[in-house]
């Protein structure tokens, strides 16, 4: 099946939705499936306001268009409420084709965060947007239970999975070359954007022993290492770095109110640290009864408690998430063209 993907989210960008669909592409074509990518490199773009490093596809309904055209796919999944999801949106629309979306990210509480818009207008935004999609495919029960009651409909199941090879126990991560060397144990560590909906201010406030390192960057790290120069703040982090960086850690706190997932939570587990997050769709969802975290409204008191945890239930509960499966969940969520296809106009 040839199946065309429209994200305006993707590489350079460094999160869990690029992760997520890159991770995607590489399964699908590995099981016989053809993936075209719709994204903004392929687009005259313009830095998003208030966050540079995010490109914004400008006036993409023509050439997007003939884009789909010539892939001429079987399937098309519209991944992001951006300029090219809405303008992918409307061609479906205009040429009568089914089409499926994702809600990867809680835009309405980002938007609140940062411009203090009121929810109630940016769902009514992303119910419109979402409202033709044959299957809005979300990683959890927590975010399908809450968009439910939120008035959206045809809701499938995509969850995720993690890469058990690349993040793994490493104990020479944690010795005296170890990426973290130096620094007072234990290391209370947080991956992920720098950014204001990631609260990770949260995190930099809570009265530990030891250290507290964030692997990451965004918009709000250098007023953040203002505040915080207490705080190891190592950058943003890749690969093999990456799983290293996560490996000489002790505890993964995670911030976040707003995640529909937390590709970060998985990491960490499989690479053996127990995880301190609120109680909240992701956590909660990722985490569950499992006794390889706690999740607590005291945040302080779920990274103390999360200490005592052995790293070998957060490794066992990981390899229980695998991206072969999660890539099952997102084929079978298709919603495949009518015999014929994408016409030319």
């Amino acid at each position: 099946m040839r199946i065309l993907v429209v994200s305006d989210a993707w590489l350079p960008q460094v999160n869990g939705v690029v992760r997520t669909l890159d991770t995607l592409k590489t399964e699908l074509e590995h099981i016989g499936h053809a993936v075209v990518m719709v994204t903004p490199d392929r687009f005259r773009t313009m830095a998003c306001p208030t966050y540079p490093e995010i490109r914004l596809a400008l006036r993409p309904g023509p050439k997007l268009g003939r884009m789909i055209e010539a892939a001429q796919p079987c399937a098309i999944h519209i991944a992001t409420e951006g300029p090219l999801g809405w303008a992918a949106r409307r061609y479906c629309l205009r040429r009568k084709l089914p089409f499926t979306t994702a809600y990867h990210t809680k835009f309405p509480e980002y938007i609140q965060a940062r411009f203090g818009v009121p929810l109630p207008l940016s769902y009514a935004l992303m119910r419109r947007f979402h409202g033709k999609s044959s299957c809005v495919m979300v990683a959890t029960q927590g975010i399908e239970t809450e968009l439910t009651r939120r008035g959206f409909q045809r809701i499938g199941r995509w969850s995720r999975g993690v890469d058990t090879e690349l993040f793994r126990p490493r104990p020479e991560a944690k010795d005296k070359d170890g990426p973290l060397a130096g620094l007072a144990r234990p290391v209370f560590l947080c991956v992920g954007r720098v950014a204001v909906e990631k609260n990770i201010e949260a995190f930099l406030n809570l009265d530990l022993p030891g250290t507290k390192v964030v692997v990451g960057d965004g918009p709000q790290l250098d007023e953040l290492r203002r505040h915080h120069p207490e705080v190891h703040f190592a950058g943003a982090r890749f690969g093999e770095d990456l799983a290293r960086h996560y490996a000489a850690g002790d505890v993964f706190v995670f911030p976040s109110r707003t995640d529909t997932f937390g590709l970060v939570l998985l990491e960490a587990l499989a690479s053996g640290l127990p995880v301190a997050a609120y109680p909240v769709p992701g956590p909660v969802d990722v985490i569950g009864p499992s006794p390889a975290g706690v999740l607590a409204e005291n945040l302080q008191a779920a990274a103390l408690e999360a200490l005592a945890i052995d790293p070998e239930l957060c490794r066992d509960h990981a390899l229980g998430f695998s991206w072969a499966a999660s890539t099952r969940q997102f084929i079978e969520n298709l919603s495949p063209l009518a015999a014929g296809g994408v016409a030319a106009e």
